[in-house]
């Protein structure tokens, strides 16, 4: 069954932006252009981007932050090469790595492993919320300026 995002408006924009976050492999990048692309309010496609987004990423914080390794690893299927290069980056940089969550392929496990350090929640909520306005600022930014 194939689902048109675009034809959902705001909330499939929320839904897909939440599941792009997660340890679903999805991307809401094309559907944040193609908003703006259609003459969306690029305000609120950045609100709610940004939103939905953060809020699925703090779900693989609160999944690390509740979680066991073995879990994780068994029925989230992140793997062990992820996860130790994520603890690697947290280790090193702590709560700024909660402003990196958002780069493919290594952000989910960035975001488990805040949550298995037990990294502040009130901090990884700002980083985490920062990365990923500047992220999709970026490229409504780009629409706009460049491509419309």
């Amino acid at each position: 069954m194939d689902i048109d995002w675009l034809a959902l408006g705001y909330w499939g924009l929320f839904l897909v932006a939440f599941l792009s976050a997660t340890i679903i492999p999805f991307s809401s990048d094309v559907i944040v252009a193609g908003m703006v692309a259609l003459g969306y309010n690029p305000y609120l496609v950045l609100l709610i981007a940004t939103v939905g987004n953060t809020l699925g990423g703090l779900t693989n914080y609160i999944i690390g932050r509740l979680g066991k390794l073995e879990w994780i690893e068994k029925y989230l299927r992140v793997s062990k090469k992820k996860l130790d290069k994520a603890s690697h980056y947290v280790e090193r940089f702590s709560t700024l790595t909660a402003f990196f969550t958002w780069f493919p392929g290594i952000g989910d496990a960035m975001a488990i492993v805040l949550g298995l350090f037990k990294i502040s929640p009130a901090k990884v909520i700002v980083f985490m919320t920062l990365g990923k306005l500047a992220r999709y600022f970026v490229i409504i930014f780009v629409m706009k300026f460049f491509v419309n």
